[in-house]
């Protein structure tokens, strides 16, 4: 069942927690949660009213939260970090800490342990103690995640960290070692909440869903367990550990960027199982357990990225009597009250309305600047691909109601249906050139119109390889006066490869090698620009060599290149083709003279041919 909480401004990922109970008595726990507006506030439930503990005043947007304190003490001094400042405050409020970490990118992962900081920008990672630096880490990649270990950290304790980047590795300011793992990692907790025996576990969700948990140890990573997203729900955004069952082992508790909740308990072999799971219908920022609305009742409170923030209860609040009067009465007369509430709500935003669209065309009118200010308004999207089913997933969502989105490509695509959306798409046909030739600009006109209270839009985007270009959406929310936002995504000639770690090096390969005046930056920008998954920052070391996986036709690449010589091994012909064509494209571009020469395997062909027949043969049943 769902218990309500006030609703705050746009959230951001781990930006709600939940402090742990210090009082002697039985009391429900408060919440902590902070926005993009810098408002941080913590509440309270008593008797299904929120109670305010405090709210601070509105200031730099808030990209993390979390909880320290001394080391054997209660975690509940609250650490905030807004830009690349990091406060720290009270359980009432009070700021104790205000340390600016001097990081020339903003702080977007927050991690404390007694009096250490860490904290991690979108590539650089810094080790603070007691507010002094201590060493930082340069990632090859976007760091999405931070955690330490041990979680319960004891004095004399070490410190060892890990951090989730986008190129499928854990990374752990001296580093160990690397852990591979199936997909890009977005969120990293410890092992039933404190990492396993001696800290040498941890949980790993990938971008698209996929459950993995490697084992940590001080020389190496055990893999234990991988569970695919075969459903294709939304990317793992945030994750937590909780015992809500009350049965000594803690429950995971996943939340997705399709508002999708999940609850999994581990069973004797310590795999998970799901429980329960319930969608919130938009993008998933948080999710902590604990005993907030009612004592003796777990809950999960979730936020949402509009500012909603929920739990889930386990009380069984249709069979619960109080002083003989069955719970179904009291939900009525609190139904009531609400309902007015809202109608008064509603009456008073109407007036506002009518004022400022009066205001509005009066300044329209009178040709007058006044009212010339549009309304601003966040955008949460999301262009990945999707290896189940070779498309990219293209998900838009808006913190107030969306009007409609356009969607324009200068390169052929197609729209595929996905279930959960329920806005009505119109294509309008590309007109011809004035002298009859084809319009090459505009290859697909699309326009969705959602309806009343729709937030968040999905859809599904299948390309072809070797055509590149840009997808536009144009984003009208439901606010007046109307306006739009433009984003902008773009489609690479190699879009459907996939990176990984590894290839099959029994296979046959053709070759292609190119020899110019180029620099190592200038030739990683154009693998960028062709291939996706890849950094905008160059490589660290002399030579770069990467790894792709065509996820359609199950071909391999490899990338190996330096300053003044590229190299590149495909079993498909078609992958080698398609490169050099762009990258003389670019070196053209740059004015780079470059020595091309290439050598056709025979055996390659042979075998990309056999990996196509199965492909073949399906399409031709199908066309009978």
């Amino acid at each position: 069942l769902l218990n309500g909480f006030p609703q705050v401004a746009v959230t951001d990922k781990k930006c709600m927690t939940i402090l742990p109970n210090n009082d002697k008595r039985r009391v429900t726990q408060k919440v902590v949660v902070g926005d993009k507006n810098g408002v941080l506030q913590c509440f309270g439930i008593k008797k299904r009213d929120v109670n305010s503990i405090f709210k601070l005043l509105p200031g730099p947007p808030i990209s993390s939260i979390q909880l320290g304190g001394a080391l054997g003490t209660p975690q509940d001094k609250i650490f905030v970090a807004s830009g690349s400042d990091i406060r720290g405050y009270s359980r009432k409020g009070k700021k104790f800490l205000d340390f600016n970490s001097n990081l020339t990118e903003a702080v977007a992962n927050l991690w404390i342990s007694g009096s250490d900081l860490i904290v991690g920008g979108q590539y650089v990672f810094n080790h603070f103690s007691d507010c002094v630096d201590q060493g930082y880490y340069l990632a090859s990649d976007k760091i999405n995640d931070i955690m330490c270990f041990p979680v319960n950290r004891k004095e004399g304790d070490g410190l060892t960290t890990v951090l989730a980047c986008n190129d499928h590795v854990l990374r752990g300011c001296e580093l160990k070692y690397e852990a591979e793992v199936s997909g890009a990692p977005q969120s990293i907790t410890g092992y039933k909440g404190d990492g396993g025996e001696r800290w040498e576990r941890e949980m790993v969700y990938r971008d698209r869903g996929w459950k993995t948990r490697p084992r940590l140890t001080q020389r190496q990573p055990i893999y234990n367990w991988e569970i695919p997203n075969e459903s294709n729900y939304g990317g793992v955004s945030c994750l937590s550990h909780y015992d809500i069952t009350g049965d000594g082992v803690p429950e995971l508790i996943v939340g997705r960027d399709d508002g999708r909740v999940e609850i999994l308990s581990y069973d004797a072999a310590d795999e998970p199982t799901l429980r329960f799971s319930h969608n919130f219908n938009e993008s998933v920022t948080a999710v902590q357990g604990g005993v907030v609305g009612s004592l003796g009742f777990e809950e999960v409170v979730v936020s949402t990225y509009s500012g909603w923030v929920t739990g889930l209860t386990t009380e069984h609040l249709q069979k619960k009597v109080v002083e003989g009067i069955k719970i179904k009465i009291i939900f009525s007369f609190l139904l009531f009250n609400v309902k007015s509430e809202v109608e008064l709500l509603q009456q008073q935003v109407e007036n506002e309305r009518t004022k400022h669209m009066q205001r509005t065309s009066k300044a329209v009118a009178a040709n007058s600047n006044e009212m010339t200010h549009a309304p601003t308004f966040h955008v949460n999207d999301r262009f990945v691909l999707s290896p189940s089913d070779s498309s990219y997933k293209l998900s838009i969502e808006v913190q107030t109601a969306i009007d409609h989105i356009v969607l324009q490509s200068d390169v052929p695509i197609d729209l595929l249906d996905v279930e959960s959306t329920s806005a009505v798409v119109s294509y309008t046909k590309n007109p011809p050139n004035p002298d009859g030739t084809p319009n090459a600009d505009n290859f697909l006109l699309a326009t969705y119109r959602c309806q009343a209270n729709t937030t968040r839009l999905e859809v599904t985007v299948r390309s072809i390889e070797g055509q590149y270009g840009h997808l536009q959406a144009y984003i009208v929310p439901r606010l007046q006066p109307k306006t739009c936002v433009l984003r902008r995504y773009p489609i690479k000639p190699l879009s459907l490869h996939q990176r990984v770690h590894d290839i099959d090096e029994s296979r046959a390969m053709s070759s292609l090698k190119l020899i110019g005046q180029f620099s190592l930056p200038e030739v990683h920008s154009w693998f960028v620009k062709c291939l996706p998954d890849l950094p905008d920052r160059t490589p660290t070391g002399d030579t770069a060599t990467l790894h792709f996986r065509n996820i359609f036709l199950e071909t391999q690449l490899v990338c190996t290149y330096r300053k003044g010589e590229a190299q590149v091994f495909s079993d498909n012909i078609s992958t080698i083709s398609i490169l050099k064509d762009y990258l003389s494209r670019e070196a053209t571009l740059k004015k780079i003279a470059l020595n091309i020469q290439y050598e056709v395997n025979d055996a390659s062909m042979r075998g990309a041919i056999q990996l196509f027949h199965p492909k073949l043969d399906e399409q031709l049943m199908l066309a009978k």
